[in-house]
């Protein structure tokens, strides 16, 4: 499993990177979801966000999921890449396949990648 150490983490399987703002679903979602078909932003570029309301709709061939804001802030950018092709999600979930861009999230409750992936292994059994 694929947990970059720059990164900052929510238990619902959001990632964050506080130097860029982007936001995306981390390789456990992926690899949770399997192949990933659709892909639904569900925010607008200028729109303010709180953490934790919906931000992407994600659809695989097994499953339905949707993604959260990880932090409040301004949306200053959305991939429309990716609902043109949401397989970038199963092959770059940390590169490519960002979701939105967020101006002014602080990350300091969000996990670290340590503390992220032994949440995972914890769900793993």
């Amino acid at each position: 499993m694929n947990i970059p150490s720059h990164l900052k983490y929510t238990k619902t399987d959001e990632w964050f990177d506080p130097s860029s703002g982007k936001v995306g679903l981390t390789d456990y979602a992926q690899s949770q979801l399997s192949d990933i078909v659709f892909v639904e932003i569900l925010v607008s570029e200028g729109e303010q966000l709180e953490a934790g309301k919906p931000i992407a709709s994600v659809e695989s061939v097994k499953a339905a999921a949707e993604a959260y804001a990880p932090v409040s802030g301004k949306v200053i950018a959305i991939n429309s890449e990716l609902v043109n092709s949401p397989e970038l999600l199963n092959k770059d979930p940390y590169g490519s396949a960002w979701l939105i861009q967020i101006e002014g999230g602080d990350a300091s409750a969000l996990l670290d990648a340590a503390a992220y992936e032994k949440y995972c292994a914890e769900r793993e059994h």
